[in-house]
């Protein structure tokens, strides 16, 4: 009897608890609606007296879905000063080397460099296609692209500008998604849209958030080297994170403009969506585990719907459902109006967050990322090695 005693109150302090989390979580969402706001209104950099010559770097790895078509939006560029594109692989066999090679006869006009380079200079591959690719960029301003990123043609005029502002010291850029290998790619893209951009709103109105991220880091050639170059982090698993973090230490600021890139995703299966779901959330956990630990309420609906099953669904627990999944699609609705972003998928808001609970609480679990098909193992101070089966 005692034991039943004690497992109804802890069944009933587990259902308070969530429902509580619930409630801040859908205030949260209503915060977030006006951080949207907040960010997309701000006023856009002044134009600089002058526009330096760029050298945009794309490390590559493999064939991706739109590569070609992805790589194509930086060709078509309304920026008045030169621009060179640089882009890297490691394996001379790579899919992605008769792409390239295919845009630069297609493209003869333009200041086209592939880098073929096994050389490797730490434990993450990505940076070390960025040192092997940094030996051939000339220009004073460097930017780092993701290969799978697509832009408009201000981006390169949006970045400079921003960079030329005092105390500037990295440009980066938020991002939606671009879903390209049907329903399994756009729930991807919804997490995108649901969670990372709210949060990311939230976190810079609020000056709690210090984003540095990969799919854009522009940068003077000068911040580069006084940062130690791309060899300060060759073994970080964040290595954007430790970009921004090492600009921020060298006395810059490190800004985001208004305008987003698009991410495009590809994934055609549940486990794929995992898998990559779960690098980036124990990416955040490592960079910021307070941080990461905090965002928990903001998976409104799904403590709404444990702490609702708890209590049997009774009038209060009905109560905290309704009120979150009200908030969630509002939330919704204003982020699709201010950052102008394609189909909001209604009917799919439930299951993607219910995924997207799953993968928050298995983020705690195990420090093994799958990345580029392999395995590794993220320390405590960020950097990483190769795991061993």
């Amino acid at each position: 009897m005692a034991l039943e005693q004690m497992g109804a109150l802890a069944t009933g302090w587990l259902s308070l608890f969530c429902l509580a989390a619930s409630i801040f979580g859908s205030i949260s969402a209503l915060g977030a609606a006006w951080a949207a706001r907040w960010f997309v209104r701000r006023p856009a950099s002044l134009t600089p007296m002058r526009w330096p010559d760029i050298s945009i770097l794309k490390p590559l790895s493999g064939i991706e879905a739109r590569l070609s078509e992805n790589i194509e939006t930086y060709f078509n560029q309304d920026y008045p000063g030169d621009i060179q594109f640089v882009f890297g692989v490691q394996d001379p066999d790579d899919g992605a080397i008769p792409v390239i090679e295919a845009l630069m006869r297609r493209y003869p006009q333009l200041d086209l460099h592939l880098v073929v380079d096994r050389a490797t200079h730490g434990s993450n591959r990505k940076v070390s296609n960025l040192i092997n690719m940094g030996q051939v960029a000339r220009h004073p301003l460097i930017v780092l692209a993701d290969s799978d990123v697509a832009v408009g043609p201000d981006y390169l005029r949006t970045l400079a500008a921003a960079l030329a502002e005092p105390g500037v010291g990295v440009v980066t850029c938020l991002y939606r998604g671009l879903p390209n290998g049907g329903f399994w790619s756009r729930l991807s893209a919804m997490r995108i849209h649901d969670h990372f951009l709210p949060g990311a709103a939230v976190g810079l109105a609020l000056g709690l958030a210090r984003p540095c991220l990969g799919q854009t880091i522009a940068l003077n050639r000068e911040t580069l080297s006084r940062i130690g170059g791309f060899e300060a982090v060759a073994n970080e698993l964040a290595d954007d994170y430790a970009i921004g973090k090492a600009v921020r230490l060298a006395g810059f600021r490190v800004v985001l403009p208004t305008m987003l890139v698009a991410h495009s995703f590809e994934e055609k299966s549940l486990r794929e969506v995992v898998r990559h779901e779960l690098r980036w959330a124990r990416t955040i956990f490592t960079v910021d585990p307070l941080g990461h630990v905090g965002s928990g309420v903001t998976h409104a609906l799904p403590l709404s719907l444990i702490g609702a099953a708890l209590r049997g669904f009774d009038a209060w627990g009905l109560a905290a459902v309704l009120t979150a999944l009200a908030c969630r699609l509002f939330l919704k609705f204003r982020l699709t109006r201010e950052f102008g972003l394609p189909n909001p998928n209604y009917s799919l808001t439930l299951a993607r967050d219910i995924l997207s609970f799953a993968v928050y609480f298995g983020s705690f679990w195990s420090a093994r990322v799958s990345w580029r098909g392999r395995d590794f193992i993220v320390r405590r101070d960020g950097t990483m090695e190769r795991a061993i089966r």
